[in-house]
C-alpha cells in the first residue's frame, strides 16, 4: 500500500505491528509505548514512525482509578523514559513522536493541566501529537455531549498547536482545518 499521505495504524501487538509494517504502513502508534512483548522489536527493525503515548493504569480501569499527583510532572518523566529507551534501540530521535495520553487515566483537572504546561513536554524534543476530540474532559467543562463537542474540540486543538503540537487528532477535519488556517493568519501577522 502506497498512499500520499502519511498511514498510520494504532495497535499495541506486535503481530499486527509486523503485518502492517510489511504491507507499508508509515507510522505505527501505541497506547502501550512499545512495552508490550515484542513491540519494540517490531518497529526498531524497521525505519517507521513510531507515536508513543502516556496511558496510566489499563483501559479497563484507567478512568475508575485516574493518577494522583502531578501529572505534567509524571507523564514529562515516562515520556522521557520512553524516548531514552527507543534511542538506545536504535531508534532515531526524528522517527519519534510523543503522546500525552488525554484522557488516558488523568483526571479533568490533570488533563487540562497537560495542554496548559505542554511547553514542558514539547522540552523533550520530539513532535507532539494532541488529541484533544470530543474527549470527556470537554464535556465535564461545557455540559455538552458527545456528539455536540465540535466547538470545544476545535479550541483544544488550536491552542495545542498554537503550544507547539505537531500532530493533532480529530474527528472533524474540515472545521479543525479552517480554525488552524484562521489562527494561521493571526499568527503570521
Amino acid at each position: 500500500i502506497r498512499w500520499q499521505v502519511p498511514l498510520s495504524v494504532d495497535t499495541y501487538r506486535a503481530i499486527t505491528m509486523r503485518r502492517a509494517l510489511d504491507l507499508g504502513v508509515d507510522i505505527i502508534n501505541d497506547i502501550w509505548a512499545l512495552r508490550q512483548p515484542g513491540a519494540l522489536a517490531s518497529v526498531q527493525a524497521s525505519r517507521c514512525g513510531v507515536c508513543v503515548m502516556h496511558m496510566h493504569g489499563e483501559p479497563q480501569t484507567m478512568q475508575r482509578e485516574p493518577m494522583s499527583g502531578d501529572a505534567v510532572k509524571q507523564v514529562l518523566h515516562f515520556l522521557r523514559e520512553r524516548l531514552q529507551v527507543l534511542q538506545a534501540a536504535g531508534i532515531a530521535e526524528a522517527r519519534i513522536c510523543l503522546d500525552p495520553g488525554i484522557g488516558f487515566g488523568k483526571t479533568v483537572e490533570q488533563n487540562f493541566a497537560l495542554l496548559r504546561e505542554q511547553s514542558q513536554l514539547m522540552a523533550l524534543g520530539c513532535p507532539l501529537l494532541a488529541a484533544w476530540s470530543r474527549k470527556s474532559s470537554l464535556g465535564a467543562v461545557t455540559g455538552l455531549d458527545v456528539q455536540d463537542r465540535l466547538v470545544p474540540s476545535v479550541a483544544a486543538a488550536v491552542l495545542a498547536v498554537e503550544r507547539g503540537a505537531r500532530i493533532v487528532r480529530v474527528h472533524d477535519v474540515a472545521a479543525t482545518v479552517a480554525a488552524l488556517q484562521v489562527w494561521r493568519s493571526i499568527a503570521q501577522v
